[in-house]
């Protein structure tokens, strides 16, 4: 039997026996609620029965992190340091063509302990990257995760670098997301996961690979891109889910309002060294899993500038009046990889991982039942 039609019978299956229909029950659970309230008691359960500590596990990549480090902190990304010059293709155009990665260290938002301090001092940045790819390297051998490090995925083993900013919100000025409307914290609990298969993200589920746009950088192993330019067109093609934007730099009229997809409608044209891409028409379930409050109404305008020959700046500007009572910016310096290239990516094709994932909170949605029940 082929995969296909393996993952097919294991998905009737489960259809079968009613995990993958299910209904909300009389008051809906909070996310919350979903969570295993003993999950605790597994990681420490599982942490001793492993064979290996997190010093064990550094120890083992301790020479490669040392020397990963050493590059990475030679090259601190200064934003306010002079843009080298952009080369240009053959029909005149810059030149911002390769292979990408948007991972990153840098919090989305500032951290309340850094209140009023939007950049580091290049001392601060090197040391805050240290602690972050110490932790990586020092993987608890307690949580579940694929192993990136065996394939050398892991942030660290990327060129990323540390960062002078604090957050890469750069506007508001604070660092942090502008307050949401009504509609907006509507949005963001309608938007949770919950204990029905039509809550769950569409990354989750494989219909999108869940890279944007916006690109926001997220877990190792999933922030690659290939960008290919040619004089009417450019594409931006994403690792997960092997997805590709095509974005039009012709003088084509915008698409009807009544038509939206899952990754919207991009047009784009070039200010200087800089490529700005204005994306609407998002469809009516699009969703972007890190900014769960988006929506179809989002209006989003990005800027794709080459600032040095192994460095591509990304930045984003999110409006909805309808969501955030203000339009926010990020930032992301893009490194080069080096060998360039994207892997393949297998999604688990609705079988029996998400399968599980749905089972695990239909349990958890049937013991808050019983005990708001039991309360009455």
């Amino acid at each position: 039997m082929t995969t296909i039609n393996r993952n097919r019978a294991a998905l009737l299956a489960v259809v079968g026996c009613g995990l993958l229909t299910l209904r909300a029950s009389a008051q809906t659970p909070p996310p919350s609620a979903l969570v295993n309230q003993r999950s605790a008691d597994t990681v420490e359960a599982a942490r001793a029965a492993s064979p290996h500590t997190p010093d064990e596990t550094f120890a083992y990549f301790e020479d490669e992190a040392e020397l990963a480090l050493q590059q990475a902190i030679a090259r601190v990304w200064d934003p306010e340091r002079p843009r080298e010059p952009t080369a240009r293709k053959s029909w005149g155009h810059p030149d911002i063509e390769g292979y990408w990665v948007s991972a990153t260290y840098t919090p989305m938002e500032r951290p309340a302990e850094l209140a009023g301090k939007p950049y580091y001092t290049p001392q601060e940045a090197i040391e805050t990257f240290q602690r972050a790819v110490v932790g990586d390297v020092a993987t608890d051998p307690a949580v579940v995760h694929y192993d990136w490090t065996e394939f050398g995925m892991d942030n660290w083993q990327s060129p990323i670098r540390p960062n002078l900013r604090t957050s890469l919100i750069v506007d508001p000025a604070n660092g942090r997301k502008p307050p949401l409307t009504a509609n907006g914290r509507a949005q963001h609990a309608a938007n949770a996961p919950r204990h029905t298969l039509e809550s769950r993200n569409l990354y989750e589920r494989c219909i999108t690979g869940d890279q944007g746009p916006p690109r926001v950088p997220s877990t190792q192993a999933v922030g690659e891109s290939q960008i290919v330019q040619t004089p009417n067109y450019v594409l931006l093609i994403t690792q997960v889910n092997s997805e590709v934007r095509i974005i039009h730099l012709d003088n084509e009229p915008q698409a009807s309002d009544r038509i939206g997809s899952f990754l919207g409608y991009s047009r784009g044209h070039w200010e200087g060294d800089t490529l700005v891409v204005e994306t609407t028409n998002f469809g009516p379930t699009a969703r972007v899993r890190r900014i769960q409050e988006a929506g179809p109404n989002l209006h989003l305008v990005e800027r794709f500038t080459r600032v040095e020959e192994d460095l591509l700046l990304y930045e984003a500007t999110l409006t909805d009046p309808t969501v955030w009572e203000s339009p926010w910016t990020f930032e992301v310096p893009w490194p080069r990889m080096d060998p360039p290239g994207l892997f393949e990516w297998a999604c688990h094709e609705n079988n029996y991982g998400f399968i599980n994932v749905v089972r695990g909170a239909k349990v958890r949605a049937a013991e808050f039942a019983a005990e708001q029940e039991s309360n009455q």
